[in-house]
């Protein structure tokens, strides 16, 4: 039972690959079961419950007795289509990393500002010993995702923890990244002194309006770094 358990886990990891990669498109159709049994060197079971496991998480459609088709998974996806593509992260685009800012975008100021609305001491002990903080594109991604992380979890609403928990596997490769500009860093240190004097006075809006301006720079020099 354990072997068949990995046999389709590697058969639906194999897939979902497949399906980033673009070998099987949306609205294109998988190759029918006895065709995947035969590749993979397993029993019809074996695919039918890495199949299944697709369909829960918005990869394909099955039909009853035809192969299944390929889903448009930006638009029939769920966040277990999020969790897979972040699992595979090595396929995602720059067009993904855009998609996971502008997430970050909508999210961070609503949690920042809950954060220091009910527990604003934690806050400013985040923030307490930016001097010490090493002007290092590893040493600022380390930071930013802990203080993302830490501030999600001061905040009321649990759902933004566990929203930032996804993205542990790919977002400090994709933040050594953007840190590793000078002028990426000095945004956030400004950022983070800003957020750190609204936290003192205990100005969730005011660290709302911060959190928010500089996720759209942020979003923004993101999108310049190319031209």
């Amino acid at each position: 039972m354990k072997e068949k358990e990995r046999s389709s886990d590697k058969i639906e990891s194999t897939l979902i690959k497949a399906i980033l990669d673009g070998i099987y498109s949306v609205g294109s159709t998988l190759p029918p079961e006895r065709e995947l049994a035969k590749e993979f060197g397993v029993g019809r079971p074996t695919i039918r419950e890495a199949l299944q496991r697709l369909e829960r998480g918005g990869w394909i459609e099955g039909r009853t007795g035809m192969p299944a088709v390929v889903n448009d998974y930006w638009r029939d996806g769920n966040i277990t289509t999020l969790v897979n593509i972040i699992e595979n992260h090595q396929t995602i685009t720059d067009e993904f990393i855009m998609y996971l800012l502008e997430l970050r975008s909508s999210l961070t100021p609503t949690y920042i500002r809950d954060a220091v609305t009910f527990n604003q001491p934690k806050v400013v002990a985040l923030l307490a010993n930016l001097e010490q903080l090493e002007d290092r594109a590893e040493s600022y991604a380390a930071f930013d995702w802990d203080l993302q992380k830490r501030c999600a979890a001061l905040a009321v609403n649990p759902i933004y923890l566990l929203i930032l928990n996804s993205f542990d596997s790919i977002y400090l490769d994709m933040a050594k990244i953007y840190f590793s500009v000078k002028e990426h860093r000095e945004l956030s240190f400004n950022y983070y002194n800003d957020l750190l004097k609204a936290a003192l006075k205990g100005d969730a809006m005011e660290a709302e309006r911060f959190s928010k301006t500089t996720m759209e720079k942020s979003l923004a020099l993101w999108k310049d770094r190319k031209k």
